[in-house]
């Protein structure tokens, strides 16, 4: 079999579009995860702590050229090293909040799960031979 073959094999498995559509739509949802944290959470912390934006917070390891502006986007193309926590903290907020979500969809989805009740699996039928033989011995007992 050619390896053309093989590949088309394996493409069209269906794991394989499975999980195609798996980290396609995870990487829409990490979008949407990124966008709830930037836009909705983050800035109602900064509020609380003072209105601190956590993608600015950075602590600058290196000398930044004359005229250099002191920001974090600034300082990362003049190429000046720096230790940029703020961006950690925001994407490990990302991270529990995401892990929290897909938590709560799994329990939902095993709680359903539980719900549907599973039909006993039907008897099987009793071969005619046995049936017969059954029959047999019955009447002997007589």
């Amino acid at each position: 079999m050619g390896m053309v073959q093989e590949f088309r094999e394996f493409a069209i498995k269906g794991n394989v579009i499975d999980l195609a559509v798996g980290v396609i739509i995870g990487g829409a949802f990490g979008k949407i995860v990124d966008s709830v944290v930037s836009d909705l959470i983050m800035p109602v912390v900064g509020l609380i702590f003072g209105k601190l934006d956590f993608s600015n917070l950075f602590l600058v390891l290196g000398s930044a050229p004359e005229g250099t502006a002191m920001t974090l986007d600034a300082l990362k193309k003049a190429g000046v090293p720096v230790f940029a926590y703020g961006s950690f903290i925001t994407v490990a907020v990302n991270f529990f909040i995401l892990a929290f979500i897909i938590f709560l969809m799994i329990k939902q989805i095993n709680r359903l799960k539980r719900e549907t009740p599973v039909a006993p699996p039907a008897p099987v039928a009793t071969p005619e031979d046995i049936v017969l033989l059954r029959e047999i011995r019955d009447s002997l007992k007589h």
